[in-house]
């Protein structure tokens, strides 16, 4: 039996081009029973930087059943869905005789696993990293072949750190040894991606007249929408009803966060900026985004950088008006290792917030997190050190059943990260033999 609706089905209307989630009516009787031949995977990076406080993040223990520490415990509803990797490193982001830029080195090498070219010019050099190469090969199956979103913005030239282009601290997705790929961080812009033609004549007509008739880009759609309906079972309406909230939802955060950022400009006009001030707003919305664009399998790979590498960003909403970047190089200080650690917990509680969601969506087989692999770290281990070994490391998903999880896996110190992504690759369908400085895949999740 074929399928009933076709998986690239959208609904349109102005300016709008919508995906759908994954429906039972899009599969075969027989793809209902299990099959992760017949599944969708999606794979995602998260990064946070300046290092972790270690002792808190990782656990007592080796193998199941470990106690969460303290920068984990906000992902505690979540237990079981995820592991800890201890021992993977990046060999190529230390100095190797360049002197300082930690921060540079260990963002463009985090998930590239080369060592980049030391200049603040435009003469720039990285390679391919993990998520492009997934792109690459599979991104003709959907709108977009990645995303790559961020919640600070960055320079592209200039120099950033101790001689190395901001190009490096500003990016982890490269599409090629000169071509980082640059993040977008304004929701609004995300979302009017997602969900445009592609038009873009059409999708400024059709945000003016959502916006000055307060309309939903589901208004656009709802025709297609009706007549889709027509033709799916009760459990399907329901979920077409649940990502059609979600959607909606989302769009009265945007409208809101574009309420309060308005700046005045010429002749007294508005104009929003769609960046909330809110720093767990603006990565939850962020989130949000990717999650959307996973569930209507408009991108099945995304990066998602929480801050560049070397913020110096404060965080008063949770005790710490100093700097993050400031707080890192605690030299063993017990207040700014405190401090560290509150910034480290409030980066994993946003984790958690995304996961959570992940975790609540329902495909026909699992969850969203189930078909999806997401991993969640840096590129540097303690920020007082500045090393790039034993770096922190969370891997959450199941990966379309072939990942297990709920393990503290411990492998030698100096195991390459990229070894990971290798795997990781096996599981999207990209079979790939080396990546940067791998040395083959690993083990115990796998």
């Amino acid at each position: 039996m074929s399928h009933v609706i076709p998986r690239r089905t959208f609904l349109k209307g102005m300016g709008t081009l919508m995906g759908l989630p994954l429906l039972e009516a899009m599969m075969p009787l027989s793809a209902l029973a299990s099959s992760p031949k017949l599944r969708t995977t999606r794979m995602a990076f998260l990064f946070v930087p300046n290092g972790m406080s270690m002792p808190q993040w990782t656990p007592g223990s080796e193998g199941v059943g470990f106690a969460l520490p303290q920068v984990l415990e906000p992902l505690r509803p979540l237990q079981g869905e995820f592991s800890i990797l201890t021992g993977l490193s990046q060999r190529n982001a230390f100095a190797l005789g360049d002197g300082p830029g930690d921060h540079a080195r260990s963002a463009a090498a985090w998930l590239t696993g080369v060592h980049p070219k030391k200049t603040a010019g435009a003469d720039i050099k990285a390679a391919i990293s993990a998520d492009q190469v997934a792109a690459v090969k599979m991104g003709h199956l959907t709108p977009f072949a990645s995303i790559e979103i961020g919640c600070e913005r960055g320079a592209e030239a200039g120099n950033c750190d101790s001689g190395y282009s901001c190009a490096y601290s500003s990016n982890i997705s490269w599409r090629g040894e000169a071509t980082p790929m640059a993040k977008e961080i304004n929701p609004r812009l995300v979302f009017e991606r997602l969900f445009g033609k592609g038009d873009k004549n059409e999708s400024i007509e059709s945000r003016l007249m959502r916006t000055r008739y307060n309309h939903s880009v589901l208004d656009f759609v709802m025709e297609d929408a009706s007549r889709l309906r027509t033709q799916l079972g009760d459990r399907d309406q329901k979920k077409l009803d649940e990502y059609f909230t979600a959607v909606r939802e989302i769009e009265e955060r945007l409208s809101k966060f574009d309420r309060a950022t308005a700046n005045v400009g010429a002749g007294g006009t508005r104009i929003p900026s769609g960046v909330p001030h809110d720093y767990s707003d603006h990565i939850r919305l962020m989130g949000d985004m990717m999650i959307l664009a996973f569930q209507a399998d408009l991108t099945r790979v995304a990066t998602f950088m929480f801050a560049n590498e070397g913020s110096n960003r404060s965080y008063p909403t949770v005790g710490v008006p100093e700097g993050h970047h400031d707080m890192s190089h605690h030299g063993t200080d017990a207040d700014k290792l405190k401090k560290k650690a509150i910034i480290d917990q409030f980066h994993v509680a946003q984790l958690s917030y995304i996961l959570q969601k992940m975790h609540a969506i329902k495909e026909p087989e699992g969850s969203l997190l189930d078909n999806s692999m997401v991993v969640y770290g840096g590129g540097i281990g303690d920020g007082d050190r500045h090393n790039h070994d034993d770096l922190p490391i969370l891997m959450a998903g199941r990966g379309s059943g072939t990942v297990h999880q709920g393990v503290h896996a411990v492998y030698p110190n100096g195991t390459p990260l990229n070894n990971l992504f290798l795997s990781m690759l096996d599981r999207m369908g990209v079979p790939t033999e080396s990546l940067g400085d791998s040395t083959g895949k690993i083990q115990h999740l796998f």
